[in-house]
């Protein structure tokens, strides 16, 4: 696993999503370092520069947050400030209920806290609401990792990245074809290097363990029986973009606003919905994104 770094103090651990790195959380890393803090951002397993097992069933929810516990473990650490993004707030979500005891308190950004539904698998929800072009239901199958990679990897990731459409996100069967986004202009929140950083990564790993998180959603949701009316009890703030394609997901303000969701998370403490802002909350945003961390975790 590769890990980085920075800072000395109670440890903040931060977990990145996809199409995302350890990288994702530079601007954070410097900020709570400079306050006193620890923090620690691997690459997930299957991402950058760690090792990628190559059967998809090896990156269930036990597997990750078994990669994270085993971490903390390796550096003599008791118990973290917990903070997630994307698929990063999904498995800070899982290690709430695994492992309550290795965390202080969690900050997660964009996806909300979903009750396991013991009615219908996750991926046919999916399906059944947004059809087989939808990315998550297009990542379930095997191969597609080449069809993705037939495009460049670096116009693919800005395409991505500077994507301020809060629609659901569909991808062709013939993707690789119908891929023709404009010339990209960088906003200022995202540089070249930036770009280049995350492209050289994605382009030397291709995209297999990523989708891999994907392929484990219906497995987790078999797995997880067990934890079926489970509730979070940690402190928690969480953090979205009112142009986040996780927001406007059906029914998601609703169970935000309307009480749903402090009924599944009653430790939830603060909820902050960020006006104008898209997906990648914590790079978009980045001074805010810090002390919203630093003023929840400091009370902690």
């Amino acid at each position: 696993m590769h890990v980085a770094e920075i800072g000395e103090g109670p440890a903040v651990l931060f977990v990145h999503g996809f199409p995302e790195l350890w990288y994702t959380w530079r601007h954070q890393m410097l900020f709570i370092s400079s306050k006193g803090y620890r923090a620690i951002a691997p690459d997930l397993r299957g991402f950058g520069d760690t090792e990628a097992p190559p059967s998809s069933t090896s990156y269930t929810a036990f597997h990750i947050v078994g990669d994270l516990v085993c971490l903390l473990d390796s550096l003599g650490l008791d118990k973290v400030y917990l903070v997630g993004h994307d698929w990063g707030a999904i498995i800070s979500w899982y290690m709430c209920l695994f492992r309550p005891d290795r965390i202080k308190a969690l900050v997660n950004l964009s996806v909300i806290y979903t009750p396991r539904n013991p009615l219908v698998k996750p991926v046919e929800q999916f399906r059944q609401i947004y059809g087989d072009d939808f990315y998550i239901c297009r990542f379930q199958e095997i191969g597609w990792e080449e069809e993705y990679a037939k495009v460049d990897t670096k116009r693919q990731i800005a395409a991505t990245y500077l994507n301020r459409s809060p629609s659901a996100i569909k991808l062709p069967k013939d993707y690789a074809k119908k891929f023709n986004p404009k010339p990209y202009t960088l906003p200022s929140w995202f540089t070249e290097q930036d770009l280049d950083y995350f492209a050289s990564k994605y382009r030397a790993t291709g995209f297999r363990g990523a989708f891999n998180y994907y392929r484990c959603f219906d497995l987790n949701w078999e797995l997880c029986a067990a934890w079926t009316g489970s509730k979070i009890l940690l402190p928690v703030k969480f953090i979205v973009g009112d142009l986040d394609p996780t927001y406007i997901f059906p029914g998601t303000k609703e169970y935000i606003h309307s009480g749903g969701f402090k009924k599944k998370v009653p430790g939830l403490e603060e909820v902050v919905v960020m006006e104008g802002v898209a997906h990648f909350i914590n790079q978009e945003k980045p001074q805010e994104i810090n002390n919203h961390i630093f003023d929840f975790i400091n009370k902690f």
